[in-house]
């Protein structure tokens, strides 16, 4: 949900209420709520949220309890809304003054300092009883371009990623961290095909999942963003994205084309069952983990 859904605690709360219940096996019910520039939730009062500066300040506090804080607070204060995945932490690296998108977003410039505090907050949230999400991988602090509105692109290779952009991820699937977003980001020194990181198999299945052992949710960023719809129809992403191995298509531009896609390449061969299969049994576990869906 964004602000435009968000009118009052209590229109939220029976909101919330009113839509799991129409779910026989319990929804995600995500928020993007960082703090600083990314808050649907803290800027309103009457929200009952925190409303925490940027990640950023967290950082420069060089006090990894703040950060842990930060996951904990969050994680209660909007479970009490009815929340139960919150789109953050960002585990990106602030590596390029120029980024348009990151910023002070990002925990720190220093990979090891955003590291620490990455995986403080997310025990932090793990002790609040509420998923969350490391953002966005592999990585879009080095990028001089938002992807909201275009092609984004980082120039180094796997060990330089393994030194800065990777580091952040790393302390957080040590942590714990039970999902993890996709960004719309092209790294054309690691992968051979020219796709965005979302739809790269060789970064969601060979990097994520077999080289860093992740064995969490992945889901995309918001699949309207330009980096994704310049290049490729509803159905061309959707079906992608699931060959590269990513469990959850967020926001895509058609639901109904991206269905209707995902269909016709199982039918056609371009997708198998068993794959499909993989996401949903993820998918159910953590439900049943967090218990979003009752253990019986």
């Amino acid at each position: 949900y964004f602000s435009q859904n968000l009118i009052s605690r209590d229109q939220c709360i029976d909101m919330i209420r009113k839509l799991q219940s129409y779910s026989e096996l319990g929804l995600f019910i995500a928020v993007d709520e960082e703090g600083g520039s990314v808050s649907r939730l803290g800027r309103d009062p009457d929200m009952g949220v925190t409303d925490y500066p940027s990640m950023g300040t967290i950082g420069a506090s060089g006090d990894v309890g703040e950060a842990y804080d930060v996951g904990y607070t969050l994680g209660t204060e909007i479970a009490e809304l009815g929340f139960n995945l919150d789109f953050a932490p960002v585990a990106d690296v602030n590596s390029n003054p120029k980024n348009p998108v990151i910023g002070k977003r990002s925990f720190h410039s220093d990979p090891r300092i955003a590291a620490d505090m990455v995986a403080a907050c997310v025990e932090g949230f793990a002790d609040s009883g509420t998923l969350c999400t490391l953002k966005h991988f592999p990585g879009h602090g080095d990028t001089s371009t938002d992807s909201h509105y275009g092609a984004a692109e980082i120039s180094k290779d796997l060990d330089e990623l393994m030194e800065c952009e990777l580091l952040p991820f790393i302390s957080g699937i040590e942590s714990g961290a039970p999902v993890i977003m996709m960004g719309h980001i092209t790294v054309p020194n690691v992968t051979q095909e020219d796709v965005p990181a979302t739809l790269s198999y060789e970064l969601v299945t060979g990097l994520l999942r077999e080289q860093l052992g992740y064995e969490g949710l992945i889901v995309t960023d918001s699949m309207v963003m330009q980096a994704v719809t310049d290049r490729y129809s509803s159905a061309e992403s959707a079906v992608k994205a699931v060959q590269a191995g990513v469990d959850i298509i967020l926001m895509p531009q058609s639901l109904t084309k991206s269905v209707a896609g995902i269909a016709e390449a199982v039918r056609t061969g371009g997708l198998t069952e068993e794959r499909i299969d993989e996401s949903v049994l993820r998918i159910l576990r953590t439900k049943l983990q967090s218990g979003i869906i009752p253990m019986e």
